[in-house]
């Protein structure tokens, strides 16, 4: 198993990353938590740990100086930046102490668990000596808008619109010039990590996912464009065929699609779409099957996990609204007050009584 150590001096923070990591499915273990650097470097010896995820702003041994010095004892750690503060200064130190992603507070679960994946992956191709690659800023920056493009599209099960958006994120990568085989490499790597995780949120086998490639696949953006557009098509028409042709619809891979969805903004229709069959009868079997319907069900999930981590007094109300998927925090206290008859803040006090 790989073994996992979070640091951060917010305990809400670990409880958040160990609630929102798909550990078992990633074959990890949270080995140890830590509130300071100092704490983390004594556990690091102790536990010998594969991958670190930590903050920035910690007392005592904050996380620049952690994470250098893990890159001058244990180069071989791969680490996580969890930061509470979109501050270019760290992302610089982040970039500069070869952490392998950088995310902002509130964690995301899917950028957590990519990230978790991006590890994993690097520490497994390690014997091929290919070498560890760190992330590129600007890179990363560019890649953000088309992967959700990407995403949108795979769920729609929308084969061209998804190599569409991969040859307008090559091409622009390209114009800006951005095509060194050093920056295509982590291009390959991120967004062979986002199909590995849309794979397993649409319960497709993964393991089968080759991410060995030659240097070849280096010597252009077109070479690149032209590798990742094949591997996205395939695992489409992979889901494609299992879903059209199957006898009758499974209403727990809907189930299971909502469950990893549920902070997105997933429709009746697109439900519909991306499993065959007409909205009217996805609604009827459903609401049959589990005495709710979809939009019901889907606002039952945001409002149960926004219960849970309502009852940790140290999560703002704010993050909460925006990890249960609403930008908007006023519409979030209107709709949990509809959903549980009381404020978000009134439920928080009397909690804690």
């Amino acid at each position: 198993m790989i073994k996992v150590l979070i640091v951060d001096d917010e305990s809400w923070t670990r409880d958040i990353i160990k609630a929102f990591g798909e550990w078992e499915e990633l074959g990890m273990v949270i080995a140890g938590e830590a509130e300071d650097g100092q704490d983390a470097l004594r556990q690091t010896e102790e536990l010998e740990p594969h991958i670190i995820i930590t903050d920035m702003r910690m007392p005592g041994t904050d996380g620049v100086q952690l994470l250098q010095l893990l890159n001058d004892r244990f180069p071989q750690i791969k680490t996580i930046v969890v930061s509470g503060y979109d501050d270019f200064q760290y992302a610089k130190h982040a970039l500069r102490y070869k952490a392998m992603d950088y995310l902002l507070k509130p964690v995301d679960p899917k950028e957590l668990n990519t990230a978790l994946l991006h590890c994993k992956n690097s520490l497994e191709a390690a014997p091929l000596d290919r070498g560890a690659w760190s992330l590129d800023l600007d890179i990363s920056i560019t890649l953000g808008t088309y992967k959700q493009l990407v995403k949108s599209h795979y769920n729609e099960l929308n084969k061209e619109g998804a190599a569409a958006t991969l040859t307008q994120m090559m091409n622009e990568i390209e114009r800006n010039g951005n095509g060194k085989p050093a920056m295509l490499e982590q291009v390959i790597q991120e967004m062979l990590l986002l199909l590995k995780e849309l794979m397993i949120a649409n319960s497709q086998d993964s393991d089968g996912l080759n991410t060995i490639y030659g240097q070849e696949v280096l010597e252009s953006c077109t070479a690149t464009c032209t590798f990742l557009t094949l591997y996205y098509e395939e695992a489409l028409e992979q889901l494609i065929l299992h879903r059209k042709f199957k006898n009758k619809l499974n209403l727990d891979e809907v189930r299971h699609y909502m469950d990893k969805h549920y902070a997105e903004s997933v429709t009746l229709e697109q439900l519909a779409r991306a499993f065959f069959v007409s909205k009217e009868y996805l609604s009827k079997m459903f609401k049959q099957e589990y005495g709710r319907n979809v939009t019901d069900y889907m606002l039952h999930l945001r409002m149960v996990k926004a219960k849970e981590w309502l009852l940790d007094e140290t999560i703002p109300i704010k993050a909460i609204a925006e990890m249960a998927g609403y930008e908007d925090i006023t519409y979030f206290y209107r709709v949990f007050k509809k959903h549980f008859g009381i404020a978000p803040g009134e439920m928080r006090k009397n909690s804690e009584v």
